[in-house]
């Protein structure tokens, strides 16, 4: 068997022409990316040509699409589903392909422990969950909370705030660096003194070097000031940036889903990708009575057309695999959708790859590095791919990372921590 391989290996290198790996490129793009290699594309194409520049239309203007026409219950999304199994060699190449896309902590992850320890009213719980989903890289929020939860009360929203800045690291939940930086010396109880008065009203002097202005207008000495600049640089600007391992980078959503009407919408974002089509004048000297009589202008118009034509389907086929596996996420995740990250169920690419009909590979592209946008925050959709939790107890169900902790931080809310009434080994089996 040995033997055979490379010759395998290079019988399928070959079947990879150019045009099907950038095919395949485009499949595993990023919205944001794509926009560059259409532009690239259009450059280098004289057959290609944008007929409606649908990027310069809002982003909120996504085309809709409902997402089952066919008459199928979606339940409550605690349906069992199965998944074929195919033999060792195939649940190896299944492991593999799972903790490739297995991502570190998340700043959110992290978060979100901490928040599930806490003795919290289940209103309070559910503004923070929210809140904390709604954080960029940084921290910081990417919708204003008032408008992220307007049904909350101001009280139920503020006090959720101070929560999640309290939790480490300090200073997240806020809207920029600036009040971060505020909340990080307010928690702090060794902050030096006034340090609070000059993060309000005199940053910015500060900023600038204006040592004198401020000591002027409170009355401080210098040395003081220099304590205080100096503290300052102590903090943290970016406090979620600690669990980022990419570069910074500006997320666009490729696609939305949301529930309206006990009904899963999917929105795909398309609207900042132009329209593509051929150029009629290539069309025109395609045609056989009007094209040209010379083999090299028929080859070159021919073939830039056929290219043209080709970066046109991939990009199809692009959006329509990414609405399926979408469709196919929002089906087994669809208690996530409703209640939140605690109701995340176990999922894998083979899940999803067997009810798409495409292989797990082609799930993996289209997940990897691509974003969706739903009423718990912006998250990759890799994000949706996770492992059960096994249980050591017999005849019990597998749960998601996720769900898992939700159960241990109930049962650790209800006991009395003079007396647990379970012990760790008891709750690793449990």
């Amino acid at each position: 068997m040995q033997a055979q391989r490379p010759a395998l290996v290079a019988e399928q290198r070959q079947k990879l022409n150019p045009r099907m790996l950038q095919s395949i490129k485009i499949l595993a793009m990023p919205v944001a990316e794509l926009t560059e290699e259409i532009q690239s594309e259009l450059e280098a194409n004289p057959a290609l040509e944008v007929l409606d520049d649908r990027s310069e239309l809002s982003l909120d203007s996504y085309a809709e699409a409902k997402i089952d026409d066919s008459g199928e219950d979606w339940g409550d999304g605690t349906e069992d589903y199965s998944y074929r199994r195919t033999g060792a060699d195939e649940d190896a190449k299944h492991k593999f392909l799972e903790g490739a896309i297995a991502l570190p902590e998340t700043l959110q992850e992290h978060l979100l422990t901490q928040l599930r320890m806490l003795s919290l009213s289940p209103v309070i719980r559910k503004i923070g969950e929210r809140l904390i989903q709604n954080l960029d890289e940084d921290g910081f929020h990417r919708t204003p909370p008032e408008e992220l939860c307007p049904a909350c009360s101001p009280e139920d929203l503020e006090q959720a705030m101070e929560i999640v800045r309290g939790l480490d690291p300090n200073g997240t939940c806020t809207k920029d660096y600036r009040e971060s930086l505020l909340v990080q010396a307010a928690l702090d109880p060794e902050a030096p003194e006034g340090v609070i008065e000059i993060m309000t009203a005199h940053l910015d002097k500060l900023e600038k070097g204006k040592h004198a202005e401020i000591r002027r207008s409170l009355k401080i000495k210098d040395p003081q000031i220099e304590e205080i600049l100096a503290y300052i640089k102590t903090l943290s600007p970016f406090p979620g940036r600690a669990f980022s391992t990419e570069k910074t980078r500006y997320v666009v959503p490729d696609l939305a889903i949301r529930v309206e009407n006990d009904e899963f919408v999917i929105e795909l974002n398309d609207e900042v990708i132009p329209l593509l089509g051929i150029n009629p004048f290539f069309s025109e000297l395609s045609s056989k009575k009007s094209g040209p009589r010379d083999k090299d202008t028929v080859s070159f118009v021919k073939e830039n057309i056929e290219r043209a034509k080709f970066f046109i389907g991939s990009l199809q086929q692009r959006s329509q695999t990414l609405l399926k596996v979408a469709k196919v996420i929002a089906k087994f995740q669809a208690r996530f959708f409703v209640e939140g990250p605690q109701a995340m169920q176990p999922l894998t690419l083979r899940d999803v790859a067997d009810e798409v009909g495409v292989h797990e590979t082609t799930v993996s592209r289209i997940a990897n590095g691509k974003y969706v946008q739903t009423d718990w925050g912006i998250l990759e959709l890799r994000r949706f791919f996770t492992n059960p939790v096994s249980s050591t107890a017999a005849g019990t169900t597998q749960h998601s990372k996720e769900s898992a902790k939700a159960t241990l931080r109930e049962i650790l809310e209800g006991e009395d921590g003079n007396k647990p009434a379970y012990s760790d080994r008891e709750l690793v089996d449990i």
